[in-house]
């Protein structure tokens, strides 16, 4: 190997370190635990919604930084406490409104856990969607930092829905049990997949009553169908049988005769 090629050699990892070296490792976020988060929740329902939040100078965090909260409650309401070591309160609680808010975080005031509280209505839904259901965010935390810099620490999501979009979406999942029910066992489900379809996409258009009359007729059609396959099978099974009488009778009528042959001869 000659001086030339241990000298492109150097080069590369000497490239490779300067690279290594300006990727940083992913920035380490506080930690958050929530009280009260539904998993769904009708649109118009009042939502409360507690976090804690605590690390809040975890990994490459500053000792001083802002968080932000959003939300898409409407009439949301927001109260913020900081907590120290100790558990005591260490500053006074701050209260905002609307859908977003950014509080300051410093380790200077002693500043070791968040409390933050939201209260709002949970918001009309603006698109239908069967699948994946319709969802809404209840609360998104990020970390600003200053200099542009800002680090994701958590958010969470529900699925809304009205009275009615709740009765179709019910009616459609029936659906599907049955045409799954009757197709294994072997029954033709291809006008109730039609018809579930339909529904489906009555739904996502907001036609709930249509959504749900379709449905209905998937589950009725399904169901016809899995009444009409069993029928069949019990008919080939009753064919089946039938044949094994006679073939059966018709062996006994051949040696019952053969039988009598022998006693006439005997005779």
């Amino acid at each position: 190997m000659n001086s030339n090629h241990y000298s492109k050699l150097g080069t590369l990892l000497l490239v490779l370190a300067v690279a290594f070296a300006a990727v940083s490792p992913a920035a380490a976020a506080a930690s958050v635990e929530a009280d009260g988060v539904p998993e769904e929740a009708q649109v118009g329902e009042e939502v409360t919604v507690t976090y804690t939040l605590s690390d809040l100078y975890a990994g490459q965090t500053p000792s001083e930084w802002t968080l932000q909260g959003e939300t898409n409650l409407t009439n949301a309401s927001w109260t913020v406490t900081a907590y120290g070591v100790d558990g005591d309160q260490v500053a006074d609680s701050e209260n905002y409104g609307g859908s977003s808010f950014e509080y300051a975080v410093s380790s200077n005031q002693d500043m070791d856990e968040l409390e933050v509280v939201v209260t709002g209505t949970v918001p009309e839904v603006s698109e239908w969607s069967y699948e994946p259901e319709e969802q809404f965010l209840v609360t998104g935390f990020t970390e600003l930092r200053d200099g542009g810099g800002q680090t994701e620490i958590d958010s969470y999501q529900a699925h809304h829905y009205t009275a009615d979009s709740q009765e179709a979406r019910q009616a459609i999942e029936d659906a599907e049990a049955a045409i799954e029910d009757a197709e294994s066992n072997g029954a033709d489900v291809s006008d109730a997949q039609g018809s579930l379809d339909n529904a489906i996409g009555f739904y996502e258009n907001g036609d709930f009553d249509r959504a749900v009359q379709n449905a209905n007729d998937a589950a009725d059609q399904a169901q016809s169908s899995q009444s009409s396959a069993q029928t069949q099978s019990m008919l080939l099974y009753g064919a089946a049988g039938l044949v094994g009488l006679l073939v059966l009778g018709g062996g006994g009528y051949l040696l019952y005769q053969r039988q009598q042959d022998d006693y006439d001869k005997l005779g």
